[in-house]
Parts: C-alpha cells; structure tokens; sequence
C-alpha cells in the first residue's frame, strides 16, 4: 500500500484535475485514473517520468498479448497515457508516434430480428422495460437514455432531443407513439419524488458545465430533472453533494441479460444491440440511410452503411448453387 507522502497519490490527483478542468466525464476521469495506475504498477511504481516509448509499447502490448484486450481498450489505455503525459505531465510526445495505434477489424453488428425484439420486451416490465423499448424505439446510446432531461421530450412533436451525445454533439430522434402514454405515466411518478425530495431539503440535480453557477435555481427545476432517477439518493463522487442521480447503466444491462435469458434468445443481447436493431429495421423498411445516419447521431455515413451489410442476405444477397439443386 502506498504511503501518505508517495507520489502516485499525487500524481493521480493530478490526472483527475486536468480532467475536470477539461469537463470530461466521470466515467473518462476513473478510465483514465486507473490505466495511469496500471500503466504505473506494471513498470514496478516506476514514475512515468522515467518510463518512454520503449515502456509505453511494453503495456500495450502487455495488454494486446498476455490480456488479450480488444483493440478499443488498448486504445482507449493508449488515449489514457497520452493525456497523462502532454496534459498532466507536460511531457513532449514526439516518440509517441512509434507507439503502435491498435487496428479495430471490422466486425458485424449483432441484430435482432423484429420477432426477437418482441421476445425480448415481452420479458421485460416497469421501468426497465421502458428504458428498453425507449432505447430501441429512438436508436440511443445507453448513456443517451439514462442522462435524458424532462425537458428534452416533445410529445406533441413526437420527439426527443439527445443532450452531448458521442462526440459532444447534440441531435434530434424519434420518439415513439406508443412510448407517449407510458413516458407520461411515468414522468408523473418521477413529479411526485421531485415534489419527495424538494419537501425534504433535497431535490437538486447535477447540471452540465458551469451552468449550476451560471443558473443556481436550475438544478431544482422539474424540466432539468432526469427522464429515469434513481430510486436512492446519494453523493456526488466529485462534490460530496446529495442528489439523485438518473439509473445505473449496469442495473440496466443486468435487466436485458435477465430478459434474453428468459426469452432463451441464442444471440449475445446488449442495451446495445437494442440500437443496431433500430437502424437494421428502419433501413429494412426502406427509410433513407441518411435520415438513419441523423438519427443515430454518426459524423460519417459509412459507419452507419454497417447495417446495410446486415440486411444483405446469404452472402452479400447472392443465392446459394446448393439451393438451385
């Protein structure tokens, strides 16, 4: 265990400073805390001062050969020692060039079919299940889902704004018809824990930026609220405030595992999986792979051409000699 006065303490303390200062997110600052804290244990607590190329390589491919990662982790380990050095460290990087970026083989997303999307949702119930139907529904991310705001659902325009999605952009979805009447169940329930919690001293909610002390009162306001809180309150990693916060994203990976288990579907099911299925049905049903592209939110139309080559069928649509026997 390391002593009060070691410097990894420090230098972590560091690391999650410089990301704060640059509003990154919870989930990036622990990411990228705990890969400098591996990067540093398997250099034997060696300061990353001292260590180069030559040791950066040695994790990775520590990482690529003896772990078996998959090529986005080693990445995002590499992203991680990059921000360490230029951003904490103020290091120049020039020998960083030599160090390999890890090659992502392109893989087919996995889809579920229209009848297994029922299956799935059939097995799932209360909130959970709405998460679910909301998320193959409009095409989310999971993270999208979860940090929805009740301000940002139209349900005269039957459309749902999506806040700082990947790549911090923002973007316009969908919302389904058969979701209104639910949502607006289930945003009566959320009303009253609102009322709960601001009754009870509490009733504030974590703002995006500076926007808490540009707007004091509107952490309080029902429309910054989120769309799915969670059922406790509890304190902010970062501030040590009390708040509510929205659903853990594991609660709900754990609810689609359960329910394709229970459905006895064969595929790997994933929230996210949820979202390829919206994209392969939308295209399936003849809606311009452009408009699918907004819709997901892809900077490219060739990362959202991978589901086309899902609709194709037994090998690129080419029919089988064996079946003209």
């Amino acid at each position: 265990m390391e002593g009060p006065h070691s410097s990894p303490p420090r230098l972590f303390d560091l690391v999650r400073e410089a990301i704060r200062i640059r509003h990154y997110s919870l989930r990036t600052e622990d990411a990228y805390v705990d890969w400098a804290r591996r990067f540093i244990l398997f250099h034997g607590k060696r300061h990353p001062r001292d260590l180069g190329a030559p040791e950066v390589q040695a994790f990775l491919s520590h990482l690529a050969v003896d772990r078996r990662v998959a090529a986005s982790t080693q990445n995002q380990a590499k992203a991680a020692l990059i921000f360490l050095y230029k951003e904490v460290l103020a290091v120049d990087l020039p020998w960083l060039a030599d160090v390999v970026h890890a090659k992502r083989q392109p893989r087919l997303p996995v889809v579920l079919t229209p009848a297994e999307v029922r299956v799935l949702l059939d097995q799932m119930e209360g909130v959970m299940g709405l998460v679910a139907r909301l998320l193959y529904g409009t095409g989310m991310r999971l993270m999208e889902g979860l940090r929805l705001r009740v301000k940002d659902l139209d349900f005269v325009g039957r459309e749902l704004v999506v806040r700082e999605g990947k790549g911090g952009k923002d973007r316009v979805t969908v919302l389904p018809a058969s979701l209104v009447a639910p949502l607006r169940a289930h945003l009566e329930q959320v009303r009253t824990l609102h009322a709960s919690d601001l009754a009870e001293g509490f009733g504030e909610v974590l703002l995006p930026d500076a926007l808490a002390s540009k707007y004091p009162a509107a952490a309080r306001q029902w429309g910054w609220q989120w769309v799915f809180p969670s059922a406790l309150r509890s304190a902010d990693p970062r501030t040590g405030a009390i708040r509510r916060h929205h659903l853990h994203a594991e609660s709900v990976q754990k609810a689609v595992r359960l329910a394709a288990r229970a459905g006895e579907l064969a595929k790997p099911v994933t929230p996210h999986v949820l979202r390829h299925s919206f994209a392969t049905h939308l295209l399936a049903a003849g809606h311009d792979i452009r408009t699918v592209q907004e819709l997901l939110g892809h900077a490219d139309v060739e990362t959202t051409m991978i589901y086309t080559h899902v609709l194709n069928r037994g090998g690129r649509g080419v029919a089988s000699p064996l079946d003209g026997l």
